[in-house]
């Protein structure tokens, strides 16, 4: 079966940094410049240049070269100026090679009294641009050095939270490399993958302004994925016998995971652009769904797989996802809304092109007994071939919705039938039978009580009087209706036949 949501690793791109329009309106400093220092900028900084080159004089004395006229610069208000001093200053660091020494530059230009946020704004960018070499030709320790450097810088800066969020999925994709490697222990794993997943938890994107809607969407899927991993991780550790709600269980992580999804504009998604988004969002909101057995949510989401144009495309995905919509929806449990999209599926001129899938629908949507001997002989060998009826546990599943599905059956066609009679019907044991009638009761999905010393169901309620005389006045209702209709076509007839004899 071909992988419905096989699309390209959806990793969040920096190429397009804030627009100079959005810095100007967003992190506007009214400051009146008191002089233009461009012509000693212009002087100084081809001289620092060339003198680290040569290595007549150390970085750290061209360092405090330029640092001493930005100080001049920052404090006459002249922007341009000290933007490209501040620069300036990291770059000479680069070339140099002399990791610490950046670190140490961008930390202090930072903190420096008066500061421009562009000034700021601009280094952290300029440093972001440099990680993929630093950590191609220096190695991981020097790269690790500049990041914690630069989620340091940007803490509790709201005018950089976009590069520290980007800076911060760089990291938990290290993090996660980290489990990923072939000798990791299982405690390293486990770690690994919590830190990945706990620093973009962190991150409330969903509030960032100044971040684009395709990279807020693309860092909140990060997010679901990472969790929904940390989530399976657990629950392997736990034993099956104490459930998901046991302690040290991965179920907050599941939660979380869904309340992730609620963050997501799915009108967003239907965007042609943004498939490769809505593809990716869906297989994490059908993992979730599945985890807790919602296989009428997991129907949904398959639906909306399923009307996305590239997937209409590929013929082969188009029928696996309505395999799959076919699959979840006969194991949800029957409802007026389960109901109403088993109707509309069987209505789909695209299910006839399935015609097993056509008949499985076909023979829920029919109120008629299925015997389930005879669906597990002619379904089941197909069936239990998929993924999906492969789990034990979803195929006991459809052998609970065919028994509900001939309750119902009988509950319209009896008022009343003997215990014994019914559980040849159903072809389960009295025990199994008295157990589905308590759920459908339960559930109020049917009404029943059940006579246990005389062995008789009884289907149908006691009524009242009240509901008796609005019965019989319904009935007498259409009783004189057929009869004025009657009378109507005897006058016609006899006016038709007196017309004939004159």
């Amino acid at each position: 079966m071909p992988n419905i949501f096989a699309t390209r690793h959806c990793t969040p791109k920096h190429d397009k940094p804030y627009s100079k329009s959005h810095y100007s309106i967003a992190m506007a400093e009214v400051r009146k410049q008191e002089k233009d220092f461009t012509k000693e900028v212009d002087d100084l900084l081809p001289e620092t240049s060339a003198l680290v080159k040569s290595e007549s004089v150390q970085l750290s004395d061209a360092l405090e070269r330029l640092l001493a006229l930005e100080k001049q610069t920052r404090n006459a208000n002249d922007l341009p100026s000290t933007t490209r001093l501040a620069k300036a200053a990291l770059e000479l660091c680069y070339e140099s090679r002399d990791y610490t020494q950046l670190n140490s530059t961008i930390s202090l230009l930072s903190k420096k009294h008066g500061q421009f946020k562009v000034v700021v704004q601009a280094i952290v960018e300029q440093a972001i641009s440099w990680l993929p070499g630093i950590r191609e030709e220096q190695g991981v320790e020097k790269w690790l050095e500049l990041v914690e450097t630069l989620r340091s810088v940007t803490e509790g800066k709201i005018f950089l939270e976009t590069p520290r969020a980007r800076v911060t999925l760089a990291l938990s994709h290290y993090h996660e490399t980290l489990s990923k490697a072939p000798n990791a222990l299982a405690a390293t794993i486990k770690e690994a993958l919590q830190t990945a997943s706990d620093l973009l938890s962190d991150l409330q994107v969903e509030t960032y302004s100044s971040m684009e809607r395709r990279e807020k969407t693309e860092f909140i899927l990060e997010q679901m994925r990472l969790l929904i991993a940390v989530a399976r991780l657990k629950d392997a550790e736990v034993p099956v016998k104490q459930g998901r709600n046991a302690l040290g269980s991965g179920e907050p992580e599941w939660v979380k995971a869904k309340v992730g999804g609620r963050k997501v504009n799915e009108s967003f998604l239907k965007e042609k652009a943004n498939e490769d988004l809505k593809l990716k969002y869906y297989d994490l909101m059908i993992q979730q769904a599945l985890h807790q057995s919602a296989y009428l949510e997991v129907a949904k989401h398959y639906e909306k797989v399923w009307d996305t144009p590239s997937i209409k495309e590929d013929e082969s995905k188009s029928r696996a996802a309505l395999e799959h919509i076919v699959y979840y929806v006969v194991l949800a449990p029957h409802d007026n809304e389960q109901s109403d999209m088993l109707h509309h599926l069987f209505a789909n001129p695209a299910l006839e092109k399935l015609e097993l899938h056509f008949n499985l629908v076909k023979s829920f949507v029919t109120r008629e007994l299925m015997r389930w001997p005879g669906i597990e002989s002619l379904y089941g060998p197909f069936l239990r071939t998929t993924p999906v009826f492969s789990v034990s546990k979803q195929w006991e599943d459809l052998h609970t919705r065919v028994v509900e599905h001939n309750v119902r059956v009988v509950a319209q066609y009896y008022t009343r039938i003997t215990l014994s009679r019914l559980t040849v019907l159903l072809d389960l044991t009295p025990q199994q039978t008295e157990e589905t009638l308590a759920r459908l009761v339960v559930s109020h999905t049917i009404w029943a009580r059940v006579d246990r010393p005389a062995g008789i169901v009884n289907f149908s309620s006691k009524r009242g009087a009240e509901d008796v005389m609005n019965d019989w006045s319904s009935d007498m209702q259409k009783l004189l209706g057929l009869v004025e209709k009657t009378w109507i076509g005897m006058n016609a007839a006899q006016a038709a036949q007196s017309r004939i004899k004159a």
